[in-house]
């Protein structure tokens, strides 16, 4: 056996082995500018839709391997926008988001799977000012262009993550139900 005979083997191995791991899908780069996360609710019982206007996600998905998929979302609460900067501000008090002590709000997927015609069933961590539960929504996936659109909604109870303390856990001037909603576009 010669030293050629093991190198050369060797060499054409790693090769291989780096030829594969770029093939992996690298995580998606997300278009802020085509991007949102929002919430809906009701208050005294009027739907009330407003969004976070800072958040970052982190996407590293392939539709025809959803099981090996990665997301999660990091959203900035103080961006929460009601479009009036006195209800702005009043939700960044401790009732509500107490964005000084809880600045983010996060999601982290800990399941993907498909659905069938381009949906998939999501399930993960949701964490609200300093609470966390689990939860599952549905997700629909499609091509535009170069690009991957990923819409859902997520229903959930702000009480479970005592949004809205005190007085405003009364659900007489603003329901518990909640919809996150989110339109996230991404390119490799």
């Amino acid at each position: 056996m010669t030293l050629r005979s093991i190198i050369k083997p060797t060499l054409a191995t790693i090769g291989a082995l780096a030829l594969a791991a770029s093939a992996h899908a690298a995580p998606l780069k997300i278009d802020a500018a085509k991007s949102s996360v929002g919430a809906t609710f009701k208050q005294l019982n009027v739907p009330v839709d407003a969004k976070f206007k800072k958040f970052t996600a982190a996407i590293d998905f392939d539709a025809a391997k959803p099981e090996q998929g990665k997301a999660s979302v990091e959203i900035d609460v103080a961006s929460f926008d009601l479009g009036e900067a006195e209800y702005n501000k009043e939700v960044q008090k401790k009732e509500w988001f107490n964005a000084a002590q809880f600045p983010k709000a996060t999601f982290v997927a800990s399941s993907i799977k498909a659905a069938g015609a381009g949906k998939f069933d999501v399930a993960g961590k949701l964490t609200i000012k300093g609470k966390s539960s689990d939860v599952s929504f549905p997700l629909t996936v499609k091509k535009e262009g170069s690009a991957q659109v990923f819409d859902g909604s997520l229903p959930i109870k702000r009480l479970t993550y005592n949004v809205g303390e005190g007085e405003w856990k009364d659900t007489g001037m603003v329901a518990d139900e909640v919809t996150i909603k989110f339109h996230i576009v991404a390119a490799q």
